[in-house]
């Protein structure tokens, strides 16, 4: 049979919305109301509009031909809403639906649905001249696309941060090497934002059939969205702030577990350390060098001709003497699984796995194979509870060698000798309950493998949060496992697009995220892993990972100039921690990420529509990395208010454009003022010695302006945190009277960490103080070092260094 080039496979795809035979939802013939929705009927098909709170809607439109039951879903997970005060009006034309924040209108001829504000501001509203559609079993919803409206999110996308004018497909792929234009990749998140006039409004789109979005590219006038099969079911999230949004969304289908401290280290990765003393030898060189690291990453060739959960016989004869030695040196050791089970009788987990009827089947019963790693492969159904628990118990002889790190790949999935490099779209799923076929599980199987990495682990290690690492999800695959940007290349470009892919994963859900940092294809110069070695430092994942028969990429590898600035690097890392923690457990607390783009907190600031070049890290920190190659200055956009340089600690006002020195061993950031941020000393791993001294760099506001920050602690390792174990603390920073303030909140939580003192770095003092107070009592200025405050006038500074303790501190630098 002639096989079609890809090429022309994929411009089929991308243009079906076009070639279509669209029938557009008819006028409505009756309307069935109910307690904070409405359905409406029209004909064969049914539009249902649900009220789920006062900025939440659900939209699901089922034509003829398609239904699927009602509340099925992989990524939502909270079903339960409290009641809402709908005001529901039947006004003849249309029915309106309105909460404290919202109206949504239903025309019902044509039958379209509009979103408002209270003041009457249209939000958002189906195109006039198509609406909801279908076309055999796909669905489709075209909707207006206002002058000026921007769009962020839709998960991993190469390419720019802002959408506008892009055709992006959500369907799960290993694309190697992929460029600004390569779509889709290997994870998909169908949820998106649009930004006019500095307010925001969400579309979560929930369906997991391959699915589209084309946000201008066929007419500029209107976008669309829809699936290949399935109900168009959607939630609109009316804002209007994207915060308000990404917290609602995140409440809706789940939030990130706080992760164990160590994986917020720096990792080291490669395909593949082999054998073990090559192993040793990575981590000694670290050690050695006095470069902090964390995690080392042992790739397939650990495992007996790539078979998982199996040790290679001769390049690893005595896994557990070396992790055990590894451990001592306070690495952790996270190992690759695949999700393909070579098939071979003489292999444990395939006997088992077969017998246990754990592996997909095609629709006459047999299982299907394909090609990966190890030759011929059976696959898991990660959508059948006795699989997920079967495949989570085969990590047992792993963890009791000591094996901490789980990394998931793979799992698009792909299969080498399928023509489409995926599973067949007709092989039968368990579907959680639901029978389906993979060209619903596709976009979901890596999710679903994470699942049950993460269940496996933690119910075999229930006092340890799992490490699990991924290359494909779906929505709110974060409530499993971190993601990383998947296979790139060594570039200036590569860089830069990592910076935008991360930020739009970010604010699509995933707040646990990075890239492969140098490039995972090609060799970096020493100038360019240098700078993306600084990107990882604001990159929740930060880890260095390079393809099998290049030159190392380990940070001793360029120079021994290289060496000192890389060290440096990671050493900023590591003092950072407490703040990174923090951040992160905002995030899992929230949903709000700790890397987010300028124009998610800036909305109203139509500078950060489209820079995709500096972010914000947590709340208080401004990154603006250099991602030229040969730039040794940077040109940074501030935001309105005042912010300090955090090398020179000099003030800048906002709401303008400053240029700042980027010598090559520098990142330029700035922190907000008003702010604080929590620093440690630096250390080799995280479990090497307490916080001592806690480090506050504090940044005063001017008069009568307050900003409060918050310092997070736990075990960093159990879920007691769950329990309320927690230790936290918040920080306030102000200038009133001719004095500076510094105020540390007592402590809140039953957590205690270990006694340590406090080293206060209080910015912003432009002469030596005349009195210096640590809770009313007047403290002296140091001598000979010892002793005292001191201060700094080059950067305007005044340091002391106190007892900690969990009460209050208050510090009062008169001027």
């Amino acid at each position: 049979m002639m096989r079609l080039p890809t090429a022309v496979l994929l411009l089929a795809a991308a243009c079906r919305p076009l070639l279509a035979q669209w029938h557009t939802i008819p006028p409505a013939d009756s309307i069935a109301p109910g307690q904070g929705e409405a359905t409406f009927f029209a004909g064969p098909s049914t539009l249902t509009v649900s009220v789920l709170a006062d900025d939440l809607v659900r939209v699901r439109f089922s034509p003829a031909t398609v239904r699927r039951p009602e509340g099925r879903s992989w990524a939502v997970i909270k079903n339960d809403w409290p009641d809402v005060h709908v005001e529901a009006i039947d006004s003849g034309g249309s029915v309106r639906l309105s909460t404290r924040s919202l109206t949504v209108s239903v025309g019902k001829n044509p039958l379209r649905v509009s979103f408002r504000d209270r003041s009457g501001r249209t939000i958002n509203e189906d195109y006039d001249g198509k609406g909801m559609s279908w076309s055999g079993r796909e669905v489709r919803v075209w909707k207006t696309k206002p002058l000026g409206e921007c769009y962020y999110g839709f998960g991993e996308k190469a390419g720019r941060l802002e959408r506008s004018d892009f055709h992006m497909t959500m369907w799960n792929s290993d694309i190697p090497a992929y460029t600004p234009a390569t779509d889709p990749l290997y994870e998909s998140i169908p949820f998106f934002y649009g930004i006019r006039d500095g307010k925001a409004y969400g579309i979560f789109l929930d369906n997991a059939y391959r699915s589209s979005f084309d946000m201008g590219k066929e007419a500029r006038d209107q976008y669309s969205f829809g699936a290949e099969d399935g109900d168009l079911t959607y939630y609109f999230f009316s804002g209007p702030r994207p915060e308000d949004i990404l917290k609602r969304f995140t409440e809706l289908v789940g939030r990130m577990p706080l992760p164990p401290l160590w994986s917020l280290g720096y990792q080291q990765c490669r395909w593949s350390y082999s054998p073990a003393s090559r192993v040793r030898e990575i981590a000694n060189g670290f050690r050695s060098r006095n470069i902090p690291c964390d995690v080392i990453y042992l790739d397939i060739d650990y495992m007996d001709g790539y078979r998982i959960f199996t040790w290679n016989p001769q390049g690893f004869p005595h896994p557990e003497e070396l992790v055990r030695e590894l451990s001592s040196k306070g690495f952790h050791v996270a190992v690759i699984v695949d999700p393909g089970i070579k098939v071979d009788t003489a292999y444990a987990a395939y006997r088992s796995g077969f017998a246990g009827n754990h592996f997909l089947r095609r629709p006459d019963g047999s299982v299907f194979t394909g090609k990966v790693w190890p030759g011929i492969c059976a696959f898991p159904d990660f959508t059948s509870t006795e699989a997920r628990r079967w495949w989570g118990d085969q990590f047992g002889p792993l963890i009791s060698t000591g094996i901490r790190g789980w990394w998931n790949d793979m799992n698009e999935p792909s299969v080498f000798d399928v023509p489409t490099k995926t599973i067949d779209l007709d092989v039968v799923h368990a579907g959680n309950g639901w029978t389906t076929t993979h060209a619903e599980a596709h976009n979901v199987y890596g999710m679903e493998m994470t699942r049950a990495t993460y269940e496996g682990v933690r119910r075999i290690l229930p006092n340890e949060r799992p490490f699990v690492l991924t290359r494909a999800s779906f929505a709110g695959g974060w409530r499993y496992s971190a993601a990383w940007t998947g296979d790139n290349v060594s570039s200036w470009d590569h860089l830069a697009m990592a910076l935008a892919m991360c930020l739009n994963l970010s604010i699509s859900g995933q707040p646990f995220v990075g890239s492969d940092i140098g490039g995972f294809i090609g060799h970096p110069s020493g100038e360019l892993f240098a700078r993306w070695l600084q990107l990882g430092v604001f990159t929740p994942l930060m880890r260095a990972h390079s393809v099998i028969n290049e030159r190392n990429k380990e940070p001793w590898e360029y120079g021994d100039m290289y060496i000192d600035i890389n060290r440096e690097t990671i050493n900023l890392r590591y003092r950072l921690l407490p703040y990174i923690y923090t951040a992160m457990q905002y995030a899992s607390d929230t949903g709000i990420p700790p890397m987010r783009p300028m124009a998610f907190d800036y909305p109203g600031d139509a500078r950060f529509a489209y820079t995709d070049d500096q972010f914000m890290f947590g709340r208080d920190i401004l990154v603006a990395p250099v991602l030229g190659e040969g730039s040794t200055k940077r040109s940074v956009v501030l935001p309105r208010g005042l912010w300090y340089d955090y090398w020179s600690g000099e003030a800048r006002e906002g709401g303008a454009t400053v240029e700042v020195d980027a010598p090559v061993g520098r990142i330029p950031f700035f922190v907000r003022a008003g702010s604080t941020i929590p620093m440690r000393q630096v250390v080799q791993h995280t479990g090497e010695a307490p916080i001592d001294p806690l480090t506050l760099n504090v940044y005063p506001d001017r008069d009568g302006n307050t900003w409060s920050s918050s310092y997070y602690e736990d075990d960093g390792i159990s879920f007691a945190y769950g329990e309320g174990a927690t230790f936290r603390r918040t920080m306030r920073a102000w200038t009133a009277n001719n004095a500076t303030e510094f105020r540390f909140s007592a402590a809140e939580g039953p957590f205690r960490p270990p006694q340590r003192r406090l080293a206060m770095c209080i910015f912003g003092v432009r002469d030596t103080p005349r009195a210096v107070t640590v809770n009313g009592r007047r403290l002296p200025p140091a001598v000979g070092g010892k002793g005292g405050w001191e201060y700094d006038a080059a950067r305007g500074c005044v340091t002391l260094v106190i007892e900690g303790t969990a009460r209050p501190v208050d510090v009062s630098i008169a001027r």
